[in-house]
């Protein structure tokens, strides 16, 4: 982990560049972040995590979702997990969106159970600490790798296919460990 930038050791500044053009189907979507597909579509309806790469239009079509999707839903699961309302984390899932991805893997989300609040350096964690608030940190770096390695392994799709009888392209992640592990 890299200490530069006032950072300390809850943050993670060395996350690859992703690949705009995979998408991932919703049961793909919901085994990466660990949340239901009853959770998934109620999320995507009420507009709290939409995906990205393409939105359903219509009875059959697919809701394609990008990797900074299931980062995010796999961060609201975890602020769900530890307790945090539905509506604070509604409040965070807003402020993640005006940033972007690059923005995303530096920093860590901090919680008292009753709100949630971003964390840019260490001096921050440790006011918290110190106010007395027993506190819980998310380093989205530590879930965006999560995520990666999950979805390594599960199928996505390419947004240019516009085929749906190709079931299961090979994704981007599965690509590039193919490359990492025969230029090894």
């Amino acid at each position: 982990m890299r200490l530069s930038n006032g950072q300390g050791l809850l943050f993670d500044n060395d996350l690859p560049d992703l690949d705009v053009t995979a998408g991932y189907r919703g049961p793909t979507a919901c085994r990466a972040a660990g949340i239901t597909y009853r959770q998934l579509d109620y999320w995507a309806r009420t507009g709290l995590v939409e995906p990205t790469v393409r939105g359903a239009h219509g009875s059959g079509s697919q809701r394609l979702y990008s990797f900074r999707d299931i980062l995010v839903l796999k961060v609201v699961k975890r602020l769900l997990d530890t307790g945090v309302s539905l509506q604070q984390i509604r409040t965070a899932v807003i402020h993640l969106r005006e940033r972007g991805v690059e923005d995303l893997a530096q920093i860590t989300l901090m919680s008292d159970g009753a709100s949630v609040y971003e964390c840019t350096n260490a001096n921050e964690v440790i006011d918290l600490v110190q106010g007395g608030q027993g506190v819980f940190g998310i380093a989205v770096g530590r879930v965006w790798r999560e995520v990666e390695g999950t979805l390594a392994e599960l199928p996505s799709e390419r947004v240019d296919d516009g085929d749906d009888a190709q079931a299961y392209p090979e994704d981007e992640l599965s690509k590039r460990r193919a490359a990492k592990k025969s230029a090894s």
